[in-house]
């Protein structure tokens, strides 16, 4: 049942969600004000507006209403987090890419140009991934791929890394760009749980049915609608946030395309600007 109700949700666009909740709630409402005319109409009297049960029904809506306030901060703030997640996985990838690519440079030829061109693709990949959407599969295999033959590089590096005695920090930074690469994927398939959204469903419309039965008037009428409007407008942003790879409110990819910018513009012959030069033989002629 959770897991219908998650791709149900995930197929709607966040549009539809919000004029759906909006729609639902109408009809909670309605239903609300009929049923409360039906028992008025059966007991063939109206009611008193000091009438000790309408007070008891005012408190049991505002209570409804706080229960309802507290699971919407919830969700919201459980979108939120993992939001922030996904911020901060984006800065240490970028960060583990950069700290890779700069002991890459302490390696021999060619070692040192292949894993600066396939780090260098691998980030290119990276930020598309995170921006696809009908290409994520292809772009997700690529950059399966591209792991793959940046280990293999790094395997084929262990004489020269051993030589130059950086074989720890090497394998270090390139484990760290597999490990974030994981917990990455992980966090876009984060959502929250369909059990809180199918209760917090349930309180919408329990609380709307509230609402119709005992709001009355013009003016308590359009508050009840307003209310309804934004509630339909946080669900909205909600289901935005809560889709990591389709929605339009998604982590920002800035860390990621400033190291991309400085790897195409520091290529490897960059970092041998301060290295000794070879000594220059000269004829015996010329000395002379």
């Amino acid at each position: 049942m959770g897991g219908r109700l998650g791709e149900w949700l995930s197929d709607l666009s966040v549009l539809g969600i919000s004029a759906a909740t909006f729609v639902v709630m109408i009809v909670s409402a309605l239903a609300g004000q009929s049923v409360r005319r039906f028992r008025i109409a059966r007991s063939k009297a109206t009611d008193d507006p000091n009438d000790r049960s309408q007070g008891q029904e005012e408190y049991l809506l505002g209570g409804s209403l706080a229960l309802l306030a507290l699971l919407l901060a919830f969700t919201f703030g459980l979108v939120l987090n993992r939001y922030e997640a996904r911020r901060q996985l984006v800065t240490n990838e970028a960060n583990a890419i950069g700290t890779a690519y700069l002991r890459a440079q302490l390696l021999d030829e060619p070692h040192r140009s292949r894993l600066s061109g396939l780090l260098t693709a691998y980030t290119d990949n990276r930020i598309r991934v995170a921006n696809s959407g009908a290409e994520a599969n292809a772009n997700l295999a690529k950059n399966d791929q591209l792991l793959t033959q940046i280990w293999a590089a790094v395997s084929a590096a262990g004489s020269s890394a051993q030589a130059h005695g950086i074989s720890m920090p090497l394998l270090e930074a390139f484990n760290e760009i597999i490990n974030l690469d994981t917990e990455r994927k992980v966090a876009w398939r984060l959502r929250v749980p369909a059990g809180v959204l199918a209760l917090l469903l349930a309180y919408l419309i329990v609380t709307a049915g509230e609402l119709g039965y005992i709001v009355e008037g013009p003016r308590g009428k359009r508050a009840a609608l307003m209310l309804f409007v934004l509630i339909a407008l946080s669900i909205g942003v909600i289901t935005d946030v809560n889709r990591p790879s389709s929605g339009a409110i998604r982590e920002s990819q800035w860390p990621m395309i400033q190291l991309l910018n400085a790897l195409r513009t520091q290529s490897p012959r960059a970092f041998d600007q301060f290295k000794a030069s070879p000594p220059v033989s000269r004829n015996r002629s010329q000395e002379s």
